[in-house]
């Protein structure tokens, strides 16, 4: 049997080996809670970092979606523009490619008159600046040619001439011809339409017949023409626009004044500076030249080649008082190269024969030399020198014969 020593020996062994285990374990306590401080420090900053990265995050997020939103807005805008320019080049293309079904030819203002090279001078002057032009002239005396003359000598040559005629149509056109339209605006309006106006932007735009304009769009005209401002029909949004404006007319304005049926403000806002297209009547020593010129032109078109002109037939035509101006002479060139069958200009019933009332058929001192001189010339063959040449016919020297040819203007038809 163990005897006391012996277990308290036992005991006293076996408390010490518990002492040193409760040791370890007070140890591994106080590990756990450094453990367990180092630890929930960590949890607490990364808790804490994880909230600043939220709201980090959510920052960043909401400046994310603000550029997208600014982005999208200018993307749109851009777009929007776009589909303007898109919707303007469109208009502007239609326009120009009914445009070039038409000759438009500066070199067709063909002229040796005085009274047309003081015109020539106008033009020259009043190209390079904005000023507003006021074309008058009888119908056929290339008023549109002057217009486009005074543009494409302008500093707006590179954009459009565009051209509206407020006589060919009808008065529930024009405003939207004019001035453009949105979809829905009136019946039949299905899809926006721009105006002339707008397709005239940094251009110009030219108003022929504007004596025939209504008078309800005189008033919008007069507005556009003293701000540079319009609204499309159907639509509140005012457009402003940089314009040129010539306009041309062969009706007398001031009598419509008088009548009531053109705005007097309006006509003194177009009668800025007034070019006035004298008649062919006033100008016959242009006839030979513009006689070539369309035979050349019709020639050509029709595949003929004619290469003389009789002077019984351009004594004929000179003599004609022309009411209807060059586009008269020219549909009865047209005429006459369709009728001649061989190279020499048949004189035929072509030709027309009533003559303008009121004028006088007496020809002056100068015509009459003129007639006498183109006469002995056609007689010789245009021999000037020599035996039974023109000069000797004549009884005057070649030089002096000469020289009255050149001040009378007198050439040999082609």
């Amino acid at each position: 049997m163990m005897t006391d020593d012996d277990l308290v020996k036992k005991l006293q062994k076996e408390n010490k080996i518990l002492f040193h285990k409760l040791q370890r374990i007070e140890r591994s306590r106080l590990l756990l809670e450094a453990r367990w401080d180092r630890n929930s420090n960590l949890f607490r900053k990364l808790h804490n970092d994880r909230e600043s990265a939220e709201i980090a995050l959510r920052e960043a997020n909401e400046k994310l979606e603000q550029r997208v939103a600014d982005r999208t807005a200018d993307l749109k805008e851009a777009l929007e523009e776009v589909e303007k320019l898109k919707n303007r080049l469109e208009e502007e293309n239609i326009y120009l490619q009914q445009e070039i079904k038409h000759v438009h030819n500066f070199e067709d203002i063909i002229s040796q008159c005085e009274k047309l090279n003081l015109v020539f001078g106008k033009v020259e002057q009043v190209a390079p600046t904005n000023t507003t032009v006021l074309i008058l002239g009888e119908t056929g005396t290339g008023k549109e040619l002057l217009a486009r003359a005074i543009h494409n000598i302008s500093n707006r040559k590179d954009r459009p001439l565009v051209k509206v005629n407020c006589a060919a149509l009808p008065a529930n056109l024009i405003e939207s011809e004019l001035f453009g339209h949105e979809k829905g605006a009136f019946t039949g309006a299905l899809s926006r339409k721009i105006g002339r106006f707008e397709l005239a932007d940094l251009g110009t735009l030219f108003l022929d017949e504007i004596g025939d304009l209504q008078p309800e769009l005189q008033t919008k005209l007069l507005r556009v023409l003293q701000d540079g401002e319009f609204e499309r029909l159907g639509s509140s949004h005012t457009l402003k626009v940089d314009v040129r404006i010539i306009a041309a007319t062969n009706r007398d304005l001031g009598r419509a004044i008088e009548e009531g049926k053109f705005r007097e403000d309006l006509f003194y806002r177009l009668n800025v500076f007034p070019i006035e297209c004298p008649p062919l009547r006033d100008r016959k020593e242009d006839i030979p030249l513009l006689v070539e010129h369309f035979i050349n032109k019709y020639s050509t078109k029709i595949g003929k080649k004619i290469v003389t002109i009789p002077y019984k037939v351009m004594k004929a035509l000179q003599e004609y008082n022309w009411p209807g101006n060059i586009r008269e002479l020219e549909n009865i060139i047209e005429r006459a190269v369709i009728i001649t069958q061989g190279q020499v200009l048949e004189y035929g019933d072509w030709f027309p024969q009533t003559t303008v009332s009121g004028t006088s058929s007496i020809p002056t001192l100068q015509e009459m030399e003129r007639e006498h001189i183109m006469e002995v010339l056609e007689l010789t063959g245009w021999r000037i020198r020599g035996n039974d040449g023109a000069a000797e016919l004549l009884d005057i020297k070649p030089t002096t014969l000469e020289a009255r040819m050149k001040k009378l203007k007198i050439e040999r038809s082609r």
